[in-house]
């Protein structure tokens, strides 16, 4: 079978189509052909050798869409579409590939109203974004802030909020062009950090009250920012760093305001909070409540390409791999 592998992880050079042999099906795997595969920044940092853990040569890819072709049992019959994450592109091959063996615990069933582009590029973004939102306390009626509208999770967490009663669903982005894009979409409470800062748009929203709930998927110096602006009781989750791995913090922030600051993993949490997150997904999918956004499209054997648009384009929406 045809496979976009990194020989190495030294960049964009070692990704490589190669013809590797279709995985056989064993004990808790089911056999999926995978028609579309979801591109994360999660692949550009293994790809470029920041993630110690991976060891070459690897297929990329940590979540896709496709067909069952075997083993799947009653609950995902043969042909079924289902849509998953899990530990593939990381520690053994991924879904940058025509087939993958996929643990079938990590699988769900793709609702009708989705097409496969579209689910590829749900498991991560809105996995991460539910159990984030649900592990903070989310209630109707309550603020979420997560910056980076155009980007997986903050989308995701702005969209989830939103469809589950949230009295503020706010965003951000450092674009122009991408702000008044986010509003042209629906999405009418995304700061425009390109004119006004990020503690002064919460202000505006909120009327001074501030974000119960801050999910950073972005990290740098957007996350000292961002914790500035919780409400009294408040809590920020920490999860990605796209925007650099450090940052420096106010303490009173957390002091003054009886804060809290936690760090999330998605593949650290359990089958049954899985479970639960996509217990709460689905329907909205279903209902359109929800509705997973694509950028572009990519073929197999541009990856790499794939990759670097991610990465340096920046787009507005999710970057899916076609198979």
């Amino acid at each position: 079978m045809r496979a976009m592998r990194a020989e190495g992880f030294s960049g964009y050079k070692d990704l490589k189509l190669v013809d590797i042999p279709k995985p056989a099906l064993s004990d808790g795997r089911v056999l999926v052909r995978i028609t579309a595969a979801g591109v994360t920044p999660l692949d550009h940092t293994i790809l470029s050798g920041g993630y110690p853990r991976a060891k070459a040569p690897l297929v990329l890819g940590g979540e896709g869409a496709g067909v069952v072709e075997e083993g799947g049992g009653t609950a995902f019959p043969v042909g079924s579409r289902v849509m998953f994450t899990g530990p593939c592109g990381v520690s053994e091959n991924g879904t940058y590939s025509e087939w993958l063996a996929v643990r079938k615990e990590n699988l769900c069933l793709v609702p009708d109203n989705i097409d496969d582009v579209s689910a590829a590029g749900i498991p991560v973004a809105y996995l991460t974004a539910q159990m984030t939102l649900s592990l903070a306390g989310f209630a109707k009626g309550k603020t979420a802030l997560s910056p980076a509208i155009g980007g997986s999770v903050g989308n995701a967490v702005t969209q989830l909020a939103r469809a589950e009663g949230a009295k503020h669903a706010i965003s951000t982005t450092t674009n122009h062009a991408k702000a008044e894009h986010a509003r042209s979409l629906g999405f009418d409470e995304v700061i425009d950090l390109s004119v006004e800062k990020l503690s002064d748009g919460v202000r505006r929203i909120t009327e001074g009250y501030g974000a119960d709930i801050v999910i950073d998927a972005i990290g740098g110096e957007i996350l000292s920012e961002a914790l500035g602006t919780l409400a009294i009781g408040g809590s920020l989750t920490t999860l990605g760093y796209s925007a650099g791995r450090k940052a420096t913090i106010d303490v009173t922030d957390l002091i003054w305001k009886r804060a809290s600051m936690r760090s999330f993993s998605l593949f650290s949490q359990t089958v049954e909070v899985w479970s639960a997150a996509w217990s709460l997904i689905i329907p909205l999918l279903q209902s359109g409540a929800v509705k997973p956004i694509v950028a572009k499209t990519f073929p197999l054997s541009e990856a790499a390409d794939a990759l670097r648009y991610l990465v340096e384009g920046r787009p507005f929406g999710r970057v899916v791999i076609t198979i």
